[in-house]
């Protein structure tokens, strides 16, 4: 079927319902809700038999949506409505929460049911992770159905509630706001999580305004509620009522010369105004009874060593890299057979963090720092030969960030994780070793098309090309579980050591023919190139991505998505959309 599919930007709920939706046999175009004569123009190309929106159906223009069948996909279960939804439902503590489908009315408003699915909101989570996460998973699963349903000649199964839900209004920063003094952990929690990671919480310290993203409970360490307590890995800790919370990003509301504030680690944020306090690095392995944060740990488990990181919106600085070295030359030196790299679920990581290098006072010098950090974490991967390494992909991967797991000997990915291994769209050549793992996975023709098109690919899709070896159908919350079980059963296996040994002389045979050391330096020089070149486009685009500034060109990008030829392999409609 011919599918429009519709979004204000390319996020990762719209990149999942295109690769998904390719991946069942539909021809899907995109087209930007936001630009009303684009869209008409992309309607009257395209000539859909379907719309479908991920973005409020209130930007869609009346003639599209009384002309054509709009289903619109909402972050709420039946009845909801409201710009706020999924935050009020995480600052209310909601334990279960839902996704609609339902068709555009007459009036821009909510008319029939196509589709609804429900879900258990997991404690501890923030809105960013939920809506990657559960919240992709069910509408994924809810428009599938809604498609299915409407290709099929049916019509809109679900009746409304009765009496309609009222609308619930914009959460505004006031709701938002947090008394330090009055409110415990767990309600300051709530708070930050339905604000991560947009739009954040306004709050004061120090004297300024800024904006807070992101929240984990603290154990041990107590103060005078909304002081400073502590430091560890770019965050701050900071005093609740009864305890105390770890932050690790803010955001300047005003900046002194008036140019546009980003997000940033709390430390870094704050740099000579940052109090004279403690810095408490979390030792990697911690005892499971704590109760406090740290982006980076390890743990045993009989003979798997797992190294698990998780950094704010998958972004890697210089430091955060080395320090993801560091810990990796620890696991190193442990009696394991098999490591495992990767997070618990989320994000696996989007390559260099392009916030801090944008706030740098040398963006092209911090760049060129960045990807050689990157570079030597992944040349140590690739040299681990004896052991077995497994690269653990809960969720989505960009950039450097698909090269740090194709360094693995094992790539496990789940069901609903979306990779994009290309740079072209930052103007890069790429770096990380991508011209010698990528080809050596998915050959040379298939390397220079995934670089060339710029592309999503979805979780299938990976596996058919040779980018995962392993697809997890499993929920955010039983990955990591499934992953212990796989990793545990890999190290009990009795050719293990012979794996390895064959692995080792590969790699040998591999460095004979040309050194990884060749591979660095010729990516590095075209990198140098586009870091340091006053003419080289990197930095125009790194900056109008880090401050989310609409691309002139989206619709011409989406026209070139829509061109895209369509992948040979189709899920049957009956049949799962992954297996372990």
């Amino acid at each position: 079927m011919r599918i429009l599919l519709i979004a204000s930007a390319f996020t990762s709920l719209t990149q999942r319902a295109f690769t998904e939706l390719r991946a069942y046999g539909h021809t899907v175009a995109l087209a930007p809700v936001d630009d009303a004569e684009a869209l008409r123009d992309a309607v009257d190309r395209h000539e859909p038999q379907l719309i479908v929106s991920t973005v409020s159906g209130a930007t869609i223009p009346r003639d599209v949506h009384t002309r054509h069948t709009c289903l619109v996909v909402h972050p709420g279960p039946p009845g909801d409505r409201g710009p706020s939804s999924l935050d009020r439902a995480l600052q209310e503590g909601e334990r279960h929460w839902g996704v609609t489908v339902f068709q555009l009315g007459e009036e821009a408003t909510a008319g029939p049911l196509w589709a609804a699915e429900g879900f258990a909101v997991p404690p501890g989570v923030g809105k960013s992770d939920l809506c990657r996460g559960e919240v992709a998973d069910a509408a994924m699963k809810a428009v599938l159905t809604a498609v299915e349903r409407f290709a099929s000649g049916a019509r809109p199964p679900l009746p409304h509630p009765a009496p309609p839900v009222p609308a619930r209004p914009y959460l505004t920063q006031d709701e938002r706001r947090v008394d330090w003094a009055a409110q415990g952990t767990d309600s300051v929690l709530r708070t930050l999580r339905a604000a991560d990671s947009q739009p954040g919480v306004r709050d004061e310290l120090l004297g300024e305004e800024w904006f807070l993203y992101g929240g984990y409970a603290e154990d041990r360490l107590r103060g005078t509620p909304g002081r400073i307590l502590a430091t560890r890995a770019g965050g701050i800790c900071r005093a609740t009522a009864d305890g105390a919370v770890w932050i690790p990003e803010l955001r300047r509301r005003r900046t002194h010369d008036g140019s546009a504030a980003v997000k940033l680690p709390a430390t870094l944020a704050l740099g000579d105004r940052l109090p004279d306090v403690p810095h408490l690095p979390a030792p990697l392995e911690l005892p499971e009874h704590r109760r406090t944060w740290s982006d980076i740990r390890y743990a045993e488990e009989g003979d798997v060593g797992f190294v698990r990181f998780r950094f704010p919106g998958g972004a890697m600085s210089t430091i955060q890299c080395r320090r993801l070295l560091a810990a990796w030359r620890y696991a190193r030196s442990r009696p394991t057979s098999v490591i495992v790299l990767g997070s618990e679920r989320d994000i696996f990581s989007n390559g260099i963090h392009l916030n801090v290098i944008e706030a740098a006072a040398d963006p092209a010098q911090e760049s060129w720092a960045t990807v050689n950090a990157m570079n030597d974490l992944i040349a140590a991967v690739l040299a681990t030969t004896d052991r077995l390494v497994v690269a653990a992909v809960p969720g989505n991967a960009a950039g450097g960030g698909v090269m740090l797991a194709l360094a693995a000997d094992e790539v496990w990915c789940r069901s609903g994780a979306v990779l994009n291994p290309h740079y072209r769209l930052l103007g890069l050549y790429g770096s990380e070793y991508w011209t010698y793992t990528l080809p050596r996975r998915v050959g040379a023709d298939a390397a220079h098309s995934l670089m060339a098109e710029a592309a999503p690919v979805g979780a299938v899709r990976a596996r058919e090309l040779g980018l995962v070896d392993r697809v997890v159908a499993a929920s955010p919350q039983e990955f990591a579980p499934a992953v212990t079980r796989m990793a545990v059963e890999l190290a009990d296996e009795g050719d293990l050591s012979v794996r390895i040994g064959a692995k080792k002389a590969a790699r040998d045979r591999d460095e004979s023919a040309r050194p990884l050391e060749a591979y660095r330096a010729h990516e590095l020089r075209r990198m140098h190139a586009a870091f340091f070149a006053p003419d080289a486009p990197y930095h125009a685009l790194r900056s109008a991505f880090v401050h989310k500034q609409p691309a002139a060109d989206t619709a011409a990008r989406y026209e070139e998505l829509s061109r895209l030829p369509q992948p040979n392999a189709r899920i049957a409609a009956d049949e799962p959309v992954c297996q372990i």
